[in-house]
């Protein structure tokens, strides 16, 4: 039987990746993203091109009624919700001083990425408890956070906090959903090339040569889908809770 999986902020970056690794491996795909279907032509033919059968959802994760919309139109269109990864996110507007954070920054960051990824994940746990199980599954739910979630970065406070909450949130669900055969995990990437970091890439080209990161590296959008595709896969069916760096070894304290 086909999985489904949504992939949440899919239009492009790290979401995209995941979702047509996904595909790849045999799932059919929901993809979101705020802007219309022909904004994001582009990523859907790419899907498409790959042989991957593809839906698209517009949709903002700020909202209840677009997360309700993403849930609605997955079981309207394939019966099931399988895999859910929480990937869509955004940075601050604008980088400021912790000291000079303003709220309405604040409420912008925590809102989508943690608010908006804890009740993504509530609907379609709901959903994913309607279902029988396969081999003792009901689903899998990824949430993309950061390295962010434990390195402090003072002048993008908000973020880091967003993040932070994303990896509690993510065990609160694993502990809640393990016994219902809901396997809830993390993926924390670490600096990876994607329309989010350009503005920075002369700051990490400088960071990477100074040898910051063990594996001297820029992270790629793909390294980040193949952790996704391992955790989805079945192989690890005894972990929840867990997190995966994808980081070029950046979590790695030394001296």
């Amino acid at each position: 039987m086909k999985k489904t999986a949504v992939v949440t902020g899919s239009g492009r970056g790290i979401g995209l990746a995941v979702a047509r690794q996904l595909g790849m491996d045999g799932c059919r795909i929901i993809i979101t993203a705020r802007g219309r279907a022909e904004d994001n032509q582009k990523a859907i033919d790419a899907l498409k091109s790959c042989g991957i059968e593809v839906a698209y959802v517009q949709a903002d994760i700020l909202f209840a009624k677009d997360r309700r919309r993403i849930i609605e139109e997955a079981v309207r269109l394939y019966g099931r919700i399988d895999i859910l990864v929480n990937n869509a996110g955004v940075a601050p507007l604008e980088r400021a001083d912790l000291l000079d954070m303003s709220e309405e920054s604040f409420d912008r960051v925590i809102c989508i990425n943690t608010k908006g990824t804890m009740f993504m994940t509530q609907l379609a746990a709901k959903q994913m408890l309607s279902q029988e199980r396969t081999d003792g599954i009901r689903g899998y739910i990824v949430n993309i956070s950061s390295c962010s979630a434990e390195a402090v970065s003072t002048n993008r406070g908000e973020y880091c906090v967003s993040k932070a909450g994303i990896s509690m949130l993510t065990k609160l669900f694993a502990n809640r959903l393990a016994g219902e055969g809901i396997l809830v995990n993390e993926v924390r990437p670490g600096v990876i090339a994607t329309d989010m970091t350009s503005g920075v890439k002369e700051k990490y080209d400088r960071l990477i040569g100074e040898g910051i990161f063990p594996i001297a590296r820029w992270g790629r959008p793909e390294d980040v889908a193949d952790a996704v595709s391992a955790l989805v896969s079945g192989k690890f069916d005894y972990s929840t809770g867990i997190h995966i760096d994808v980081d070029g070894g950046f979590h790695i304290k030394s001296l």
